[in-house]
C-alpha cells in the first residue's frame, strides 16, 4: 500500500506537466480567504447540529468579489492575461474549463476568472454546463432552475435562462433543473445554436464542465470551444489521470491549450520553482 501511494500521489511540481507535453498556463496558490471561509461554516455547521438545529449553512463564496487583494485572485489576474494570449488565434472566443475528476477546483477557478475579467471591462457570459451535479449558482446567490437544460429542452428561450450577477458585465447561466440525459441534450442542435447566440453577444464565453474521466460532457462541449483548459489541483491530481485525461480529449479531436495549476501550498519546495507563483505583497498603505 505504500508503495502504490508513493507511485500515485499527485503532482506538487508543474515541471511534471511539461514532461508530458501540456502547457502550464497559469498556477494559483491555495486562497487564504477560501480556506477561513470553508473553516467558518463548518464550525457553524457543526454548531448548529450539536444544538438540533436544522440551519441553512451558506458553503460557497466568490473569492474575487468577497476579498480582490487574496493572493488566488492576483494569480487569476495573471491567467487573465495568459488567457488573452491563448486565444489570438481561436477560432471562437469560446473557453472551456474542464478537469480530469471531480473536486479540483474548476468551478472556483471559471467563477473568480469569469469575475475579475468582466472586472476588467469586458462583457461575459458564465454557463455552467455541469447539468448533473452543478453549484456555481451559489456563488451569485441565484437559483439553479430555469437554467440550461430548460433551455436545451425547449422550454426556455435564451433570454429567459440568462441572470445577471451583482458583478457589472458579468451574466450567467446555471445548471438548470436536472435532466435524465444529459449528453443527449448538449448533443442536440438546440445547444449548438446557444453557443452561436452567445458568442455574437459577448466578448467572452466561458463554459464550466463536468470531469472528462467521468462522464462524455466536455468531450461534446469541447467541440463548440476555440481554447480549453484543465484544471489540475495540487496534491490531488496525479500524472497518470492528467495524462488519461489528455489523451480522452485528444481521441475525441479537442485540443487542449493547456492545464491550470490550482490550490498550491507553499509547503512545497517546489512551489518557487521555475514555474512557481510568487507571492508578493504589492498594497498601497
Amino acid at each position: 500500500v505504500l508503495i502504490r501511494g508513493a507511485f500515485n500521489r499527485g503532482v506538487t511540481n508543474p515541471q511534471e506537466f511539461e514532461n508530458i507535453g501540456l502547457t502550464v498556463y497559469g498556477t494559483i496558490p491555495l486562497s487564504d480567504t477560501q480556506v477561513t471561509f470553508s473553516a467558518k461554516q463548518k464550525l457553524k455547521e457543526k454548531i448548529s447540529q450539536s444544538v438540533g438545529r436544522k440551519k441553512k449553512v451558506v458553503q460557497e463564496i466568490l473569492v474575487a468579489k468577497a476579498n480582490p487583494s487574496d493572493s488566488a485572485v492576483e494569480a487569476i489576474r495573471s491567467l487573465r492575461t495568459s488567457l488573452h494570449f491563448a486565444m489570438l488565434e481561436a477560432k471562437n472566443n469560446v473557453v472551456m474549463i474542464s478537469g480530469a475528476s471531480p473536486g479540483v477546483g474548476k468551478s472556483f477557478v471559471s467563477t473568480n476568472l469569469a469575475a475579475v475579467i468582466a472586472q476588467a471591462g469586458q462583457k461575459v457570459i458564465l454557463i455552467d454546463a455541469d447539468m448533473r451535479k452543478g453549484y456555481s449558482h451559489k456563488l451569485f446567490n441565484l437559483n439553479a432552475e430555469q437554467g440550461l437544460s430548460c433551455n436545451l429542452i425547449g422550454d426556455l428561450d435564451t433570454a429567459e435562462v440568462i441572470k445577471p450577477t451583482d458583478i457589472e458585465n458579468l451574466d450567467f447561466i446555471s445548471r438548470g433543473k436536472i435532466p435524465p440525459n444529459p449528453s443527449e441534450l448538449l448533443m442536440g442542435e438546440r445547444f449548438s445554436k446557444l453557443i452561436t447566440e452567445l458568442s455574437a453577444q459577448y466578448d467572452l464565453v466561458i463554459i464550466d464542465t463536468p470531469p472528462i474521466l467521468a462522464v462524455t460532457d466536455a468531450s461534446i462541449i469541447g467541440h463548440h470551444a476555440g481554447t480549453s483548459f484543465m484544471i489540475v489541483r495540487f496534491e490531488q491530481s496525479s500524472l497518470k489521470e492528467i495524462a488519461v485525461a489528455a489523451n480522452r480529449f485528444e481521441l475525441n479531436g479537442i485540443d487542449i491549450k493547456g492545464v491550470i495549476f490550482n490550490a498550491v501550498e507553499k509547503k512545497a519546495s517546489s512551489y518557487y520553482g521555475d514555474y512557481g507563483y510568487y507571492n508578493y505583497e504589492y498594497k498601497s498603505k
